[in-house]
């Protein structure tokens, strides 16, 4: 009962995570100069998806729901980041911020998601190329991505239902936006406990998501040490952009969501870094690996901006 008399009506929050930060306006202006450069690339290789009916396939729509992924993923906080870091505006109000909350931790869970249904499609097409398509359709591609959708949904619709409930005791966020343990933090209860939930909720899709990628690729160097010389080649150029975005995404998650958990101490700072690197990493990397290495994507980039050139 005294939780409830000391706290406070939360009406909106102050970013405080980001008041330590040497040079704000020149690290805004990278953040939004790769920002908006992700966002374009995205953009751009979603509607040569969409444009082309010969790039309708499986592939081409897992590269397409990728892109509407990292489009959500960084659209979900670097514009606050960059409003606090340019314009100096350090408030949220409080049903906006649980809206942020919501859309950054989705757009994280669909990031494995994609990554995950990608190798298996790696795996199909290496491993099965002549039952590809019979495996693998349009429509089961289709039914299978908005299946992911809900699932991830429903998993994230735990974070702001177990939030709004708790009584709040301060209204200053300690992180750079609104995360499920920025706000936490701000709640009249003991932190560790929720902390824990999430850790526990992230690790297992962590731990799911990464074992599923890892068994894909040991079936895919298999069928590789079987092959031919030249369809080592292809197989090797066929998973190359995949493994980019998996290394790109990973690596910095385990860091910030697992090794943390595990005892690792990191300052306000190299967490900032770490969690950008996360969010802008591959949303930046995502659609030039696609775009520069997928041939039938590239080639339609090229032509497109010739007929432009020449209209």
């Amino acid at each position: 009962m005294s939780l409830y008399n000391t706290s406070v009506k939360v009406t909106e929050f102050i970013i405080g995570g980001l008041d330590t930060t040497e040079r704000p306006l020149v690290s805004g202006i990278i953040i939004l100069l790769i920002f908006v450069l992700s966002v374009l690339a995205n953009i751009l290789n979603i509607f040569v998806v969409i444009y082309d009916n010969n790039l309708h396939k499986p592939m081409y729509i897992l590269i397409c729901n990728l892109g509407v992924v990292d489009i959500l993923y960084t659209s979900s906080s670097s514009p606050t980041v960059i409003r606090v870091l340019f314009a100096g505006v350090k408030t949220i109000s409080y049903v906006p911020c649980l809206i942020q909350m919501f859309a950054f931790h989705l757009g994280e869970v669909m990031e494995m998601f994609v990554l995950a249904v990608m190798a298996l499609d790696r795996l199909l097409a290496v491993g099965r190329p002549f039952q590809y398509h019979i495996y693998l359709t349009n429509k089961r591609t289709l039914v299978l991505t908005f299946f992911l959708w809900i699932v991830g949904c429903a998993f994230v619709a735990i974070l702001p239902a177990t939030v709004i409930p708790l009584p709040h005791c301060s209204t200053v966020l300690k992180y750079t936006f609104c995360s499920f343990t920025s706000i936490i933090r701000t709640t009249c209860t003991d932190p560790e406990y929720y902390f824990n939930l999430a850790a526990i909720l992230m690790f297992f899709l962590l731990f799911f998501t990464f074992s599923f990628i890892c068994l894909s690729y040991v079936g895919i160097l298999w069928f590789v040490k079987l092959s031919s010389s030249n369809d080592k080649k292809k197989m090797g150029s066929t998973c190359f952009s995949h493994l980019i975005s998996v290394m790109c995404y990973y690596c910095p998650t385990f860091i910030v969501i697992v090794l943390t958990r595990f005892g690792l101490v990191l300052t306000l700072e190299a967490r900032n870094g770490l969690l950008f690197g996360c969010i802008l990493g591959p949303s930046l990397a995502n659609p030039f690996v696609y775009c520069l290495r997928t041939k039938e994507i590239n080639s339609r980039i090229i032509s497109l901006f010739k007929n432009i050139k020449a209209s």
